[in-house]
């Protein structure tokens, strides 16, 4: 712990390049920020590191995860808030949920504060998916956003699809294997993923399209397995935070290769 008994700006900044982080480069982050310690001026202070390794948004860009199950009548949680409910104390419950405006919409809570703060930060930009929206700072966070596909939640033509395209590298601060969003895009090549309708309400009412079901319920299994294979991750510590760093397109054709191997399936086409 430093002697002031808080993480400052500059530390963060020499551990992040430590670990691997390099001016120029893509990253998403995912972040638990309790797991850092202390840190002066909070979360926005290690969203400020993270921009200076970079050199963003000059040279390097900086992505954040944003989703919003909040306004969905069909997602887990909606699901859990109404267990027990009668139809008519759902009808209301659904009557409440808010409208995403890619523009104003908090990101979840679950997302960690560290998403919302890249959210707001002034020059960022945001995916326009009311369910699964991505939001970015730097050199290339307009081309990462843009036209994203209703259904195309976490695929290959989502803003995840483009961060695998430019073998982007996952900071994953504090954060365990089970929680690693990229795995979705190994999930939807699989040929046995199944179609579901999402309903969601944004500005204009409630809307209805079909998408690849999404289920993380496996990731920390597939992770750990991941974790065995890959030669392109480092670990270290930044701040009080154990960290990976991980190279997306090395992950995610792991995992697709190993997922295939489990299911007898054949190597991809």
């Amino acid at each position: 712990m430093p002697t002031s008994d808080y993480f400052e700006r500059s530390g963060l900044r020499e551990e992040l390049a430590a670990l691997g982080v390099r001016p120029g480069r893509v990253l998403l982050v995912q972040a638990a920020l309790r797991s850092l310690g202390p840190v002066r001026g909070g979360a926005a202070t290690v969203v400020d590191a993270l921009l200076d390794a970079l050199n963003a948004p000059y040279q390097g860009t900086l992505v954040a995860y944003t989703a919003t199950p909040a306004n969905s009548a069909t997602s887990r949680e909606a699901a859990a808030a109404t267990r027990g409910y009668s139809p008519a104390e759902v009808e209301a419950f659904r009557a409440g949920m808010p409208a995403f405006d890619p523009a104003t919409t908090p990101s979840s809570v679950s997302m960690g504060v560290m998403s919302e703060i890249i959210r707001k930060h002034p020059g960022a930009v945001r995916s326009s998916h009311p369910q699964t929206s991505f939001a970015a700072i730097g050199r290339l966070a307009r081309w990462i956003t843009d036209d994203h596909p209703l259904d195309c939640h976490l695929g290959e033509r989502s803003a995840l699809g483009r961060l695998y395209e430019l073998d982007a590298k996952v900071l994953m601060i504090g954060v365990p294997m089970a929680r690693f969003t990229a795995f979705h895009l190994a999930d939807l090549r699989m040929p046995d993923v199944t179609v579901r309708e999402y309903r969601c309400r944004v500005r204009e009412g409630w809307i209805a399209f079909k998408a690849p079901d999404l289920d993380d319920l496996h990731f920390a299994d597939l992770g750990e397995k991941v974790l065995e294979r890959v030669t392109g991750a480092t670990e270290g510590l930044v701040g009080g935070a154990f960290c990976r760093l991980i190279p997306i397109r090395e992950a995610v054709d792991l995992a697709e290769r190993i997922l295939r191997e489990e299911r007898g399936l054949g190597p991809a086409a």
